[in-house]
C-alpha cells in the first residue's frame, strides 16, 4: 500500500505541477491558444490509470494532459507538443487537445465532445478479436453523455459485451453551463438503461478512485462487459484559459472555495512521510523545469514538412477481405 500511496501522489503532484508550468507557458506566449486545464480532476487520471497494465488503451479529451501523462508519456515532450515544438509526441501537429502516443497505448485526445468514446470501443473490440487481453479506458466530460454518439456506443459496448471501461468526468459544468440546466436525468442512469454497470466515485480521493477503476478493469479483463464511472470532482481553474483575461462570472468566490476545499494533492500528500513528500516534490520541480526548457529551446515544425503525415499511405487490399 505504501508503495500506491506513494506513486499516486507522485502522479497527482506531476500533473498539478505541469498544468501549472502550463498556464505560464500560455501567459508568455510559448503555448499559442490557450490550454483547457486539468486543475482539481488530478485523481481522476491517476486512479484510472494506476488500474491498467501497460498494454492496455487510453482515448482522452479536451481537457487530456493528465490522462496523457498518468498513462506514462514524457512530460518533455507533451509540454513541447503543447508549444507546437517538433520534438512533441506528434512533432507539434497535435497540441494540447489531440496527443497521442500509440507505444504507450495512448489513442489520442479528442477536441470533438465525445467523440473519443466510440474510438476506445473500437479498439476493445479489436483487441477482443485478436485475442489480446486488453482493456480500453474512454474519458469524457459531463456535456457528452447526452451525446448521440456516446449513447450509442453505451449500445453497442453492452451488447457485445466489450472490454470496455467509460469514465465520466463530472465537473459540474460544461464550459460555464451547470450539469444540471442543461442535461436531464443523471450519468449513471444513461449506463443503467443500456445495462451497464455504473457508480459514482469521489474524484478528490486518488484511493477511492483507484478502487473502483480496479472493480472495473478486472470486469472487463474477465469477460464481464463494460462498466461506467462518474467521477465527481471539481474543477479548480477555467474552462479554458481564455476565461483568465475574460473573467466570464458563471460561479461565485464562495462557491469556488467550497469546490476547492477537497484537494486531491492534498488528500494523497497527507498519506505521505513528511520527507518523502518533499523529495518527490522536488524531483517533480526538477523534472518539470527541464520540461519547460526543453519545450522553450526545441524548434518550430519546417514549413515545408506541413503537409508531412496528413494522408494516410495506401494500402493494398488483403486477398479474401
Amino acid at each position: 500500500m505504501a508503495g500506491t500511496e506513494s506513486r499516486l501522489y507522485r502522479t497527482v503532484r506531476l500533473i498539478r505541477r505541469f498544468e501549472e508550468r502550463a498556464i505560464e507557458l500560455v501567459r508568455d506566449g510559448t503555448i499559442v491558444g490557450g490550454i483547457h486545464p486539468y486543475l482539481g480532476q488530478e485523481a481522476i487520471a491517476a486512479g484510472t490509470c494506476a488500474a491498467l497494465r501497460p498494454g492496455d488503451v487510453i482515448t482522452s479529451t479536451h481537457r487530456g494532459h493528465g490522462h496523457v501523462l498518468a498513462k506514462g508519456a514524457d512530460p518533455s515532450r507533451t509540454m513541447a507538443e503543447l508549444a507546437g515544438r517538433s520534438t512533441g509526441l506528434n512533432r507539434g501537429r497535435g497540441g494540447s487537445m489531440h496527443a497521442a502516443d500509440f507505444s504507450l497505448g495512448i489513442l489520442g485526445a479528442n477536441a470533438i465532445v465525445g467523440a473519443a468514446v466510440p474510438i476506445a470501443t473500437g479498439a476493445a473490440w479489436a483487441a477482443r478479436r485478436a485475442g489480446l487481453d486488453r482493456v480500453a479506458v474512454t474519458y469524457f466530460g459531463d456535456g457528452a453523455v447526452s451525446q448521440g454518439v456516446v449513447l450509442e456506443t453505451f449500445n453497442l459496448a453492452a451488447l457485445w459485451r466489450l472490454p470496455v471501461v467509460f469514465v465520466c468526468e463530472n465537473n459540474g459544468f460544461a464550459t460555464t453551463t451547470r450539469f444540471a440546466d442543461a442535461q436531464a436525468g443523471t450519468v449513471t442512469g444513461r449506463a443503467a438503461a443500456f445495462g451497464i454497470p455504473a457508480s459514482t466515485v469521489d474524484a478528490s480521493d486518488p484511493q477511492v478512485v483507484l478502487r473502483e477503476a480496479r472493480t472495473a478493469v478486472e470486469r472487463a479483463r474477465s469477460g464481464g462487459g463494460p462498466s461506467l464511472l462518474e467521477c465527481v470532482a471539481y474543477r479548480f481553474d477555467a474552462h479554458h484559459t481564455w476565461e483568465h483575461a475574460a473573467r466570464p462570472r458563471y460561479r461565485t468566490d464562495e462557491e469556488v472555495a467550497a469546490g476547492t476545499a477537497r484537494d486531491p494533492v492534498e488528500i494523497q500528500g497527507a498519506r505521505l512521510d513528511p520527507g518523502e513528500r518533499a523529495r518527490i516534490d522536488a524531483e517533480i520541480e526538477d523534472r518539470l523545469e527541464r520540461a519547460v526548457r526543453f519545450a522553450r529551446e526545441s524548434p518550430d515544425p519546417d514549413p515545408a514538412g506541413a503537409l508531412d503525415h496528413l494522408y494516410a499511405t495506401a494500402t493494398p487490399a488483403r486477398a479474401g477481405v
